[in-house]
């Protein structure tokens, strides 16, 4: 009973991170359309979002692993998850810097005229 209910939470929190994923492509694809310059910071907050998700049902399934290698296995998915989570955090943090640079020399052109 314990492991039905634990299953059923993963997946429930994993269909969470589905659903941002897929939102935020669609809102990154409407805003490529648009022309929006926050496109790629925000398709990155979303995937980073989506990845923290996932990888809160993978820390859950820890729960219910029964065997060594099924644990084995699942520390290597979470390894990977936070790895990816790591670098787009890494992402977002340059690109939001990039877009400050973008944003400060806009306005000192902005003062000139």
């Amino acid at each position: 009973m314990f492991d039905v209910g634990v299953s059923c939470i993963i997946l429930f929190v994993e269909l969470i991170g589905i659903g941002v994923l897929v939102y935020t492509v669609f809102k990154a694809l409407i805003s490529l359309l648009q022309k929006h310059e926050r496109v790629r910071l925000d398709l990155a907050e979303g995937i980073a979002l989506s990845l923290e998700f996932k990888l809160g049902g993978e820390l859950l399934r820890t729960v219910v692993v029964r065997e060594w290698e099924e644990l084995l296995i699942l520390g290597a998915v979470v390894l990977l998850r936070a790895a990816m989570t790591f670098l787009i955090q890494w992402e977002i943090r340059i690109e939001k810097k990039h877009a400050e640079e973008r944003r400060l020399l806009q306005e000192a052109q902005n003062e000139k005229e």
